[in-house]
């Protein structure tokens, strides 16, 4: 009974860190948003001693946010229809059928999701695409985030393999081509964790700094909103101004929450679907 109470308590105490740490950031920012830039550098008391709304205000006229929100919003939509249409493809060949260099082809996606190349891959990404004319645009930028998705292919890989295969043989049977069992059948069936994958593609799109800061180097005007944000710490004279850094960063997580709101349901349900089927 003590050791049944002590492991209980142990994992109270361990998910009880975890959320601390995870959710201190957060609100320790969004309190810091309605400070003073004095107080929040001298690192004062937790709550703000004098409410500064007017951080918003400045943060919203700096940083142009209507501007940047909606490149982020473009960004973001053409990262994940393009993620969703090529993650499911590729899901649909290799979970489908057998061709040369398959197994190759997987061991090499697995080493993508194990091996974290980051910052390696900027500067042939960048040449690529100014070999192509796609640098300084935000089609461009949304190619490269598409790429490195492996997690998303192996997510899609099993939940098609939880659907019979028996349903593409009788289709092929009718005369139907691959091209049409794609379309008609599996990406009806697939659905749900179609849904999963567009929510991951949006937020890595959303939240992405250190590519669309160099991708946006040629044309400042495609900036999205977290690369406009982290710009507010520095004022006209050049002095850190980290409060109003603070609210922009508030007001950027507003979208981002939105759409999980709205959008958690069919997040949870595609998880939980491939789970049982796979």
């Amino acid at each position: 009974m003590i050791k049944k109470f002590l492991g209980i308590a142990a994992i109270v105490l361990f998910m009880a860190a975890i959320v601390l740490f995870t959710v201190y950031p957060v609100i320790y920012t969004l309190l810091g948003s309605f400070k003073t830039n004095m107080e929040l550098q001298a690192g004062g008391s937790f709550f703000p001693e004098k409410w500064m709304f007017s951080n918003y205000v400045k943060a919203f006229k700096e940083a142009q946010f209507i501007d940047y929100t909606w490149n982020s919003v473009v960004l973001s939509a053409l990262t994940m229809v393009a993620s969703v249409l090529t993650s499911s493809m590729a899901g649909f060949i290799i979970a489908r059928y057998e061709f040369a260099g398959k197994k190759a082809l997987v061991a090499a996606y697995l080493s993508v999701m194990f091996i974290a190349l980051g910052p390696i891959t900027l500067y042939p990404q960048y040449l690529l695409m100014n070999a192509v004319g796609l640098t300084g645009n935000l089609l461009g930028l949304a190619l490269v985030l598409t790429g490195g998705q492996a997690s998303n292919i192996f997510l899609v890989t099993g939940f098609i393999k939880s659907v019979p295969k028996e349903l593409d043989e009788s289709a092929l049977m009718d005369g139907a081509s691959h091209f049409r069992i794609y379309c008609s059948i599996m990406l009806p069936l697939i659905r749900p964790i179609l849904g999963v994958v567009a929510l991951f593609s949006f937020r890595l799109a959303w939240n992405d700094y250190i590519t669309a800061l160099v991708f946006s180097i040629p044309n400042p005007a495609i900036k999205p909103l977290t690369v406009a944000v982290v710009g507010l710490r520095y004022s006209a004279n050049a002095a850190a101004e980290w409060h109003i850094m603070t609210a922009g960063a508030a007001i950027a997580l507003i979208p981002i929450l939105l759409v999980y709101i709205f959008t958690n349901r069919q997040f949870i349900s595609g998880l939980t679907s491939g789970a049982v089927k796979g």
